[in-house]
């Protein structure tokens, strides 16, 4: 399938949505992660079947949509009510329909966010590479403890400033390890081949970024503890960071507990138990100099975190399912597609009894 862009009025701002598929279709709602855009997905549906309904919307300050500010002390409930708010545009879906909702990295916490609020809406849920449920950085042990009350060193102070700048400017070179496109092939995948013919395509989703105070990375404050930055109150890193997200109890607690499936990549560099975006673990690496050491600020064990809330979510009632990919980086629906789209139509069926 291919994709047709519109154009919607939803929760108050002019949205972009990407939509393929017969109205009456199994319905997949699809939500993509931080720095890219709903094309971020063209790949993935290009390889599924024609009977899904599938949406895919550019989130706020991203792609094609409005640049609305995203105010981080609402976690990611901002994205999580534009989000919400489509499910009952009847241009896009049937009345009532609980649709697949996948979510990748930044776009798998919306989707919990979703869940949670709205939780008679959600047929299933596909996390792929989603952030931890007690945030990006910051909570360093499996129970979401935090090292420091202001949870210093997350948000929009760990940013790299050289890498904001060029996405400001829609740099497309590869003469620095903070542009973009090298962003996109070190991080994103494990393996840029698996980029292929979509390069071009997938930068353009990353450049979309609507980038200052309101959106990424967003403001932040001084903190007395290490490394010197605490989250502000505005943007998205700051809606990512543990200060204002940590959903791990709502999601435990939700009434209805539809299947989960969770897909990550063993080598995953920025959602993982060893991330290249924690400054906890690069200043174990002496990247980042002052690291107060493992005792004071160990790395936050990411994955651990989320097996762990998923096993309180199943042991309270629900089931989830892991999925791990050998070799799979951060983006397992661009690098192992097959797989993907075989866990995604097994929720179909799921979903749809």
């Amino acid at each position: 399938m291919e994709t047709e862009q519109r154009t919607v009025t939803a929760n108050g701002i002019t949205q972009a949505v990407r939509v393929a598929g017969p109205p009456d279709g199994t319905p997949v709602l699809l939500i993509h992660g931080n720095c890219s855009s709903a094309l971020f997905w063209e790949p993935l549906v290009r390889r599924l079947p024609p009977t899904l309904r599938v949406v895919a919307p550019d989130l706020r300050g991203y792609g094609d949509s409005a640049t609305a500010p995203v105010d981080a002390t609402r976690g990611l409930r901002d994205f999580a009510d534009d989000v919400a708010a489509l499910l009952d545009d009847p241009t896009l879906f049937d009345a009532d329909a609980r649709p697949v909702v996948v979510g990748h990295s930044l776009g798998g916490g919306v989707a919990m966010r979703l869940l949670v609020d709205h939780p008679h809406r959600v047929g299933a849920l596909l996390l792929a590479a989603p952030v931890s449920p007690y945030g990006f950085g910051g909570t360093r042990d499996l129970t979401g403890t935090p090292t420091t009350p202001d949870f210093a060193g997350t948000g929009a102070g760990t940013a790299n400033p050289d890498f904001v700048a060029r996405l400001a400017t829609g740099d497309r070179s590869t003469d620095a390890p903070a542009s973009p496109r090298a962003v996109l092939r070190a991080t994103y995948v494990a393996d840029p081949a698996s980029l292929v013919e979509d390069e071009e395509l997938l930068l353009d989703t990353v450049l979309s970024t609507a980038t200052g105070d309101d959106n990424y990375p967003g403001t932040a404050v001084p903190s007395e503890n290490w490394p010197g930055t605490a989250p502000g109150e505005r943007g998205v890193l700051n809606a990512l960071a543990p200060t204002f997200f940590r959903i791990a109890d709502e999601l435990v607690a939700v009434a209805e507990k539809p299947p989960v499936t969770w897909v990550r990549g063993d080598v995953d560099v920025i959602v993982s138990d060893t991330s290249l975006f924690d400054l906890a673990y690069l200043g174990s690496l002496d990247l980042v100099p002052g690291w107060p050491g493992a005792d004071a600020c160990p790395p936050q064990p990411m994955v651990g975190q989320t097996r762990a809330v998923l096993d309180r979510y199943a042991a309270a009632g629900g089931a989830y399912h892991e999925v791990v990919l050998p070799g799979c980086g951060h983006s397992p629906h661009l690098e192992r597609p097959a797989e993907f789209v075989a866990e995604l139509l097994a929720l179909t069926s799921v979903s749809t009894g």
